[in-house]
Order: C-alpha cells, then sequence, then structure tokens
C-alpha cells in the first residue's frame, strides 16, 4: 500500500512540473520573441524587478546531460547551446573575423580584426559547464565632425570566465521502432515544442583594452534553450543579461536555426538583437559548418550588421577542435531502482573519473596497451 501511494505522488508531481514548465517556458517566449519587446525592455528599469522574473524563470531543475560521439560546436553562430561537453572533454573553438561598418559622427569603432577563443570542459557533473571566452583585436577608432580622422588600437575585446548548468534535457520517443502504423511513425512528437534548457552565470574581468572597459568587473547571467524540432532541425534560442551594474549594461536575445544537410554538412541562420541605452544593435547571420572528423570542425559565417545608424558586414572562419577523454560512468541501482553508494562501481567511478586525474591523462600514455615480454628461445642439448 505505501509503495502504491508513493508511486501516485511521484506521478502527481512528475505532472504538476512539467506544467509548470511549459508555463515558464511560455512566458519566456512571450517576452523574448513578442513584438514589444524592446517596450518591455525599457519599462523595466528596476534592477530589482529584472532580477526577481530571471529567478522565477530558471526555478526548476531536472537530472539529465549529454555527451555526443562528434564534436558539438557553437560556431559559427553566436548562440551558445544548453547541453554541456561532457566530463573528460576539452574542447577549443575559434573564430578568425573581420567586421566592417560605416563611419559616424563623433567617434565610432568602423572596422575590427581579430580572433576570438572558447575553451569548453565539464567536471563534477555532466550537466556543468565551464567556459573561458577570449578576443584579441586590432580596431579602427575614427572621428568624424568636419574632417575626418582615424586610428588603430590593439588589445582583448572581451575576457569572460562562465558556467553552464543543464537544468532540464527534453527527451523523445524513438520512433524507428514503429512498424505497425506509418501514421504514429510520421507523426509529429509534441514534446519537440518543450525545449531543454540550461542556465548561464558568468563574470566580465575588466581586462580588457580601453576602449572595451566599463570601469569594473561585472556578471554576465542567460538563459539557454534548444528545441530539437526534428532530428535535422532545431532551434537555440539565448537571452542575456550582460555587464549588470555598470553604465553599459545590455540585455539581448539569439535565435538560431541550424539544419542538417547531411552527415557532414550544416548551415544556419540567426538573429541577434543588443538593446543598450544610447542604441540597439541587430544582426542578420548565415555560414556552412563542416564536420572533418568526430573531434575537428570547419565552419564560415557571414553576417549583415545594423548598429545604431550605421551598417555593414561581418565574416569569420573558423577551427573548433576537441581532446576526448570522456569515461561512461556506471551507477548500481537496487530493486527500486535507487542508486546504491559506496559500491564497488561507485568507488571505482571516484578514483578513476577525478578531474585532475583526465587532465593529465591527456599527457600519459594509454596503460592498457601493455607491452608483450618476448620469451627467449632455449635451446636443447
Amino acid at each position: 500500500m505505501t509503495t502504491i501511494v508513493a508511486l501516485t505522488n511521484y506521478k502527481t508531481l512528475t505532472i504538476v512540473k512539467k506544467y509548470t514548465l511549459l508555463f515558464k517556458i511560455a512566458i519566456l517566449f512571450y517576452v523574448c520573441l513578442s513584438y514589444k519587446f524592446k517596450t518591455i525592455f525599457l519599462m523595466m528599469r528596476n534592477q530589482k524587478s529584472k532580477f526577481l522574473i530571471f529567478l522565477f524563470l530558471v526555478s526548476f531543475s531536472s537530472i539529465y546531460g549529454q555527451y555526443t560521439n562528434v564534436i558539438n560546436s557553437n560556431k559559427p553562430g553566436f548562440s551558445e547551446s544548453p547541453y554541456s561537453v561532457g566530463k573528460g572533454v576539452y574542447q577549443f573553438e575559434t573564430n578568425l573575423f573581420f567586421r566592417n561598418t560605416s563611419i559616424e559622427p563623433t567617434f565610432s569603432t568602423p572596422s575590427s580584426f581579430g580572433i576570438d577563443l572558447l575553451f569548453r570542459t565539464s567536471f563534477l557533473s555532466e550537466k556543468l559547464e565551464l567556459n573561458t571566452q577570449i578576443s584579441y583585436q586590432r580596431d579602427e577608432i575614427a572621428f568624424k565632425n568636419i574632417f575626418t580622422s582615424s586610428y588603430y588600437t590593439n588589445g582583448l575585446g572581451r575576457f569572460t570566465i562562465g558556467a553552464k548548468y543543464l537544468l532540464f534535457q527534453q527527451e523523445y520517443e524513438d520512433k524507428t521502432k514503429e512498424v505497425r502504423s506509418w501514421k504514429r511513425r510520421n507523426a509529429f512528437d509534441k514534446k519537440r515544442l518543450i525545449p531543454s534548457v540550461a542556465i548561464y552565470a558568468g563574470l566580465n574581468t575588466d581586462m580588457v583594452n580601453d576602449i572595451y572597459k566599463t570601469g569594473s568587473m561585472s556578471p554576465k547571467a542567460g538563459i539557454l534553450l534548444q528545441n530539437n524540432l526534428s532530428s535535422d532541425f532545431n532551434i537555440i534560442t539565448n537571452v542575456f543579461y550582460d555587464k549588470i551594474g555598470t553604465d553599459f549594461a545590455e540585455f539581448s536575445y539569439i535565435l538560431t536555426g541550424t539544419i542538417n544537410i547531411s552527415d557532414r554538412w550544416s548551415t544556419f541562420f540567426e538573429n541577434q538583437t543588443i538593446f543598450q541605452k544610447e542604441q540597439t544593435n541587430s544582426n542578420l547571420g548565415t555560414g556552412l559548418a563542416f564536420l572533418y572528423s568526430r573531434n575537428l570542425q570547419i565552419n564560415a559565417s557571414g553576417r549583415f550588421l545594423f548598429e545604431g545608424k550605421s551598417q555593414g558586414f561581418f565574416a569569420g572562419l573558423g577551427v573548433s577542435y576537441r581532446i576526448d577523454k570522456h569515461k561512461d560512468s556506471f551507477k548500481e541501482l537496487d530493486e527500486n531502482g535507487k542508486e546504491i553508494k559506496d559500491s564497488p562501481i561507485s568507488e571505482y567511478n571516484k578514483r578513476k573519473n577525478g578531474f585532475f586525474n583526465r587532465l593529465f591523462s591527456i599527457f600519459t600514455k594509454d596503460k592498457s596497451k601493455k607491452k608483450t615480454r618476448k620469451r627467449v628461445k632455449r635451446k636443447r642439448n
């Protein structure tokens, strides 16, 4: 009788959490994609109101994570997937870029050329990822009044340390096993409308070039969503509140659609809009990514820029590479499906899957490949 009651309560709790999640996701999409998105943001002058709404939207969690057999790169888009790279994976995503816009009155930055690097890794949990984003660039600073003059400056354009945590991973029904009904096999799974969800928290170090300084270190917070509408098409939505507490605070969203053309080729279409105090910057981008091997991706992208009254373009060419030292961990469960702690399997995972053990294992040889010792042939007398 106790077991039946427990199962009933568990099912009820699951249903409540499901509909609570649907309600919060609906609010999030409404705020992000509403036609009056900018008006809503401008009305939210109060810092406390923004913070409370942000906490409300992220106040739910789940127990999933994801590691992929092939590299899962954020490039060439600006958006970020909610999924981590997985424990034991060390991933480098680089992009060489060139940006050019029209020169505007007074001071402006009409052109930039540089490289950005994103380093990603996971430990402690498959759902947790730590990352560092750095960009080094050469910027043109222009002054336009009666005459136009300009000069160039070199330095870091960004230095941000962050982390993301996967709260909820949507799982879908495997319809390849459906052989009785063609209609059910090809029917759309409504669960695909519910996205996987992650939260992001970062710190802008302010160790950047003078033209990008905000006066102090500042936090960055965001929500990362992904809908896999089919096996070949997914939509990623990011909402960020950046440079919090400074005079340069900004609110932004990124909406990306990715299409798998083949097993190796994929393309994307993206819109990013940044709402600042003085102006609104937006861009429309597209590009291609080629999976050269399971651990190496090559990509290229182009964008149209609309920054205040100026217009221009952005071009990028990048490479993503990962060092894959991921090892699957195993859990020993009892007859009720609960994990047995301090079992031989859990003790093995604690010894073998430590962060520093995986880190230093990059530079060590695989001990599983033991050398065989040749026996000395004996001669008969």
